[in-house]
């Protein structure tokens, strides 16, 4: 589902326009992403967590020239799923 898809779905469901829909949903996106830039764990009960993980720098290796390059420090999100949504995916199954 795209972004584009989610807004028209939350309008449908709403009962709203597709413009205010389209505040609310990037509206959610900004606060969690804020949120996340801050360190902040966000949990949505029923649905998953997500957090920022942090990985420290290393050496590596380009694979093209063999020359040691040196990797920084990063933090990337992770999102684990809620119990719910596991098993909402596996009833069908």
């Amino acid at each position: 589902m795209t972004k584009s898809q989610l807004i028209e779905s939350v309008a449908a469901r709403a009962g709203i326009s597709r413009d205010r829909a389209a505040v609310v949903v990037n509206t959610v996106f900004n606060v969690m992403g804020d949120a996340m830039k801050g360190e902040r764990r966000i949990e949505v009960r029923n649905f998953g967590n997500f957090v920022v993980k942090h990985y420290d720098g290393y050496v590596g290796r380009n694979p093209r020239t063999g020359t040691r390059v040196e990797v920084p420090p990063k933090r990337l999100p992770f999102f684990k799923a809620g119990l719910e949504i596991r098993n909402r995916l596996n009833q069908k199954y």
